[in-house]
């Protein structure tokens, strides 16, 4: 039927039929809720806007631009029925009509967002040509929707989110959580929120801005929503110019614009927003950081409390006919979903009215191994968006999906992560690059970054008190998205073990080779050390993950992986575990990077293995003295390519072999936290190539060997927190390429006066020090025309803890 025949009222019509078909056919669908959901907010907000262009089409004998339309709202009619026909087991076509349904989606956005604003733009010329009535054009108000009748776990963000509104030096507050945390129902929330509608009144606007968004349109719909007609904008700097003068008018009144869902790389878009004009306030509901624009209100996850009543209210109907299952049971799920406010929608959805079975089945699946993701494609597509954004940031999603190689619930130290994508992708670069990368999937809410430092002047390309958290559901997002390709393919084997089962693929007689460049095998403390065999020819990256407090064995099969550069051992049991079996490293050719975490590392002197590529060690709460206890041991034999030592928190290391003085290529040398360690060797001046000396809080530290002088490409020296050194040798002044000293909490030192000889340092530029400390540099700040004396404040962060 031509739709001149169907009537003024055919959108409408249409779209008040698929609004009825979500409502009636969701109840008979719970797998799609999430996205029905999404689909009826879109119609709810495009639906007034949409009408009121077709009547002024039909006005304008302009029928026919509304017709892909009509098509689209009724092929979307007919998908939602099918879906109501799609049982929970079946995961194929669940998958294929979620993403029809978000095609649907889509298209309405664009059909909104793109081909009305084509409209637009020909209109306003129509106008400008005096071919048309400006007054004939309208767009929808910028009104607050009404938040869910049930929200949970909200109102202490909410009273939080005010405190910062109500303050005066954030001008911009960014509210940032992953997808389906709640972001756009806490900013609905604010809207409607008696004492934020008492200060802000009228002048409360609320744009959907989404991925495809038209500055132009929203510009346009925050004049209309003002009571003003239609205004012509040359270009988008015209428009931003007419909307300043805008909100000049309605200044000194207090003015909040919420900008809801905003996407990554919006930068500009929100620059075109931020005016300096008193009482205005910016809200912004992300999935990403916007640091540059101050303030961001981190969303957090719910409590166990709120998500069991989110849970409920999803999962159990309300006339209590449904299934109700041991409370045993509800707990198992609800722990499942980790506190995602959209997984406990989406899982009490799909329970919801469904059999004992189903229950226990999904508690099954998720026991044996089974992504949840692998049931609920609604939480799938939802977080994965999140995933598909990185798909222009080069490595960035490889780097996610590495985060999975490390066990739930562990922070991740960025060390670990730098010398696996150094190899892994090249970022042979001290850490920059890496560290870079985390801060962007920081911002992108996928990981949490913690930071230990007490100020960031004490980088210097050491990350060793710098952690990644990564919350449990991202991680298992990670795992999923690991193992999409077939396991021989895969990019990535990721493996966790309960005891000794293992998985059938590792004990098939006829194993192939896999092509996995990364392997991380975790095991719990159940494990016997019974390794089965492996064939991983193109490995270049093993994390092995052990719970133990006696011992554990280094799986033979390592000896087959020629191609392995990086090994990354950690215990996570109660103390430091023996390793057996140490002598296997011996026969990787290409392993240049060794981290070692809870070990007790065995004597050196019993192994003839020689590490001749080696270039980087990092022991990290190991037991070391038995590994140095024969003072014969010819280190630099040993590991003769040596480019960078780490010892961090290794309480039983008492002196340094004199033989560290023979690794000719070191050139860093990071000590920390070692309580123990008394005096450096004699011989370090023999490691001319050393450009890095960090003895950080190694508080029974007496002093520097006079043959510290000696090392003349040295530029950053960090001896804080050595609270016993007395005095700094005169050689102190040979130091002649000498950039940087961390010198805080050398208290000892502050009794004494600095040697003459730091009048030579004519290269140093700066002094990271304490109040006390400061003053023994002062008398030589006329000298050292480029040095700067820097005093941070202390600002310990123990999260991390």
């Amino acid at each position: 039927m031509a739709l001149e025949l169907i009537g003024e009222t055919v959108v409408e019509t249409l779209i008040g039929e698929l609004i009825k078909a979500i409502l009636d056919e969701g109840k008979k669908a719970a797998e799609f809720q999430a996205i029905f959901d999404r689909l009826q907010s879109t119609l709810i907000s495009i639906g007034p806007t949409i009408q009121e262009i077709e009547r002024l089409n039909k006005e304008s004998d302009r029928s026919k631009e509304t017709e892909q339309l009509v098509q689209m709202l009724k092929d979307g009619k007919e998908l939602i029925q099918k879906c109501s026909k799609v049982t929970w087991w079946h995961y194929h076509k669940k998958w294929k009509y979620s993403n029809k349904l978000l095609d649907l989606d889509e298209s309405l956005l664009r059909f909104f967002q793109v081909d009305m604003a084509v409209q637009g733009f020909r209109d306003i010329k129509e106008i400008k040509l005096g071919q048309r009535d400006p007054y004939h054009l309208k767009l929808g108000p910028c009104q607050a929707p009404d938040p869910p009748p049930l929200t949970v776990g909200l109102d202490i963000p909410l009273q939080e989110l005010k405190m910062r509104l109500f303050r005066d030096d954030s001008s911009v507050i960014v509210v940032s959580a992953p997808g389906g945390c709640g972001k756009t129902t806490l900013a609905k929330m604010l809207c409607h929120d008696h004492q934020v509608k008492e200060k802000f009144k009228n002048n409360i606007f609320y744009v959907t801005v989404s991925k495809a968004f038209n500055l132009n349109a929203i510009v346009q719909s925050l004049f209309q929503h003002n009571g003003h007609g239609v205004r012509v904008f040359q270009n988008d700097e015209d428009a931003v110019n007419q909307l300043e003068r805008l909100l000049n008018q309605i200044a000194p009144a207090p003015i909040l614009l919420v900008l809801d869902d905003v996407w990554g790389g919006s930068e500009s878009l929100l620059d075109n927003f931020v005016f300096k004009i008193p009482n205005y306030k910016i809200l912004v509901t992300s999935r990403f950081e916007f640091p540059r624009f101050g303030s961001t209100y981190k969303l957090p996850l719910l409590k166990d409390e709120d998500a069991m009543t989110l849970f409920r209210s999803s999962a159990f109907q309300q006339d209590g006919r449904s299934y109700m299952p041991d409370e045993d049971l509800v707990e198992k799920i609800v722990k499942g979903c980790k506190g995602f406010p959209l997984a406990l929608r989406v899982v009490g959805r799909s329970l919801c009215g469904q059999p004992a079975e189903a229950w226990e089945s999904r508690l099954l699946t998720w026991s044996e191994g089974q992504s949840i993701f692998s049931s609920d494609s609604d939480l799938l597509l939802c977080l994965q968006s999140s995933l598909d954004a990185l798909a222009d940031k080069g490595i960035l999603k490889e780097c996610f999906m590495d985060l999975g190689s490390f066990p739930e619930d562990q922070k991740i130290p960025a060390t670990a992560l730098i010398d696996m994508w150094a190899e892994l992708y090249k970022l042979h670069t001290g850490g920059v690059f890496a560290i870079n990368n985390l801060q962007e999937l920081s911002f992108r809410n996928l990981l949490s970054l913690v930071d230990a430092r007490k100020d960031e002047s004490d980088v210097d390309g050491c990350y060793n008190d710098t952690y990644v958290m990564l919350h449990d559901l991202l991680r298992e997002l990670a795992i999923y998205q690991s193992s999409q390709e077939p396991i021989e393919q895969r990019k990535r084997l990721i493996v966790d073990l309960s005891g000794d089962k293992v998985p059938n693929w590792w004990t098939q007689d006829n194993q192939q080779p896999f092509g996995a460049r990364l392997l991380s095998i975790s095991t719990d403390e159940l494990f016997s050390s019974s390794w089965c065999n492996i064939q991983t020819p193109e490995l270049e990256v093993l994390i092995l993950n052990f719970q133990s407090k006696e011992n554990y064995t280094l799986p033979e099969f390592i000896k087959q992986m020629e191609k392995l550069k990086v090994l990354v051992l950690t215990n996570n049991g109660p103390s430091p575990a023996q390793l057996i079996n140490f002598s296997v490293l011996g026969s990787l050719p290409s392993l240049k990077r060794i981290r070692f975490e809870q070990v007790r590392i065995p004597p050196l002197c019993n192994t003839t293995a020689e590490f001749k590529n080696l270039e980087k060690i990092s022991l990290v709460m190991c037991k070391i003295s038995e590994a140095l206890s024969n003072r014969s041991i010819q280190i630099s034999n040993m590991f003769p390519n040596l480019v960078e030592l780490n010892i961090d928190y290794c309480n039983d290391l008492v002196e340094l072999l004199e033989g560290l003085c023979d690794l000719v290529e070191l050139k860093k040398l990071s000590i920390s936290n070692c309580p123990k360690l008394s005096a450096l060797p004699k011989g370090i001046g023999k490691l001319g190539n050393l450009e890095v000396l960090r003895l950080r809080d190694c508080v029974k530290l007496s002093g520097l060997p006079d043959s510290i002088g000696r090392l003349h490409k040295l530029s950053v020296l960090d001896i804080s927190g050595c609270l016993q050194i007395k005095e700094i040798p005169k050689q102190m002044g040979e130091l002649c390429n000498l950039r940087k000293i961390h010198m805080r909490e050398c208290w000892s030192l502050c009794r004494s006066e600095l040697p003459a000889s730091v009048m030579n340092l004519v290269g140093l530029k700066k002094v990271i020090c304490d109040t006390e400390t400061a003053k023994l540099w002062e008398p030589f700040e006329y000298h050292l025309k480029n040095l700067r004396i820097s005093v941070p404040e202390e600002n310990i962060n123990l999260n991390w803890l």
